[in-house]
């Protein structure tokens, strides 16, 4: 079950420069289409991928320390839970305190330690929903999906 409140993801939210830590490189994929939609929201989305030096026009940065000007938030994109732990802990480093977490990684007793460093540090979490229900003036099938998480009992308070 994901993991967050809604103060956490309004203050997410609120951020207006976002790395997008592991976008993809195929312009099909998931988190391209909530880069583009970020984009069309008035973000700053900051791509962080080691394999690709531009994303959607934007200069990808190969590692999260490497970002400049520095970033308010960060959305995990990397799905595996290795990759997820160290750019945790990489956030914690920049005095990041907005994550997002699209992937759910609760199964990993590494990652239990790293968001209670994270969280002991002041840093707002959010873990596993899917951003598109959250932002302003969603799609019609992310409305659709905000409302059966609410009816599931899985939307954030």
């Amino acid at each position: 079950m994901p993991d967050a409140s809604l103060e956490d993801i309004t203050k997410f939210l609120e951020c207006k420069r976002v790395a997008f830590v592991g976008v993809s490189r195929d312009s099909k994929h998931f988190s391209r289409a909530l880069l583009r939609e970020f984009v069309a929201k008035g973000y700053d989305p900051v791509p962080v991928n080691p394999q690709a030096a531009e994303i959607e026009g934007r200069k990808c940065f190969t590692r999260f320390s490497e970002i400049t000007p520095p970033v308010e938030g960060a959305l995990l994109l990397t799905g595996a839970p290795d990759a997820t732990n160290k750019a945790v802990r990489e956030c914690n480093e920049a005095g990041v305190r907005n994550i997002w977490i699209y992937k759910d990684v609760h199964n990993n007793k590494d990652h239990e330690q790293v968001m209670e460093i994270a969280r002991s540090h002041g840093t707002a979490v959010v873990e596993g929903y899917c951003p598109f229900m959250f932002l302003p003036h969603p799609a019609l099938f992310h409305r659709v999906h905000r409302f059966f998480t609410k009816v599931a009992g899985n939307y954030p308070f």
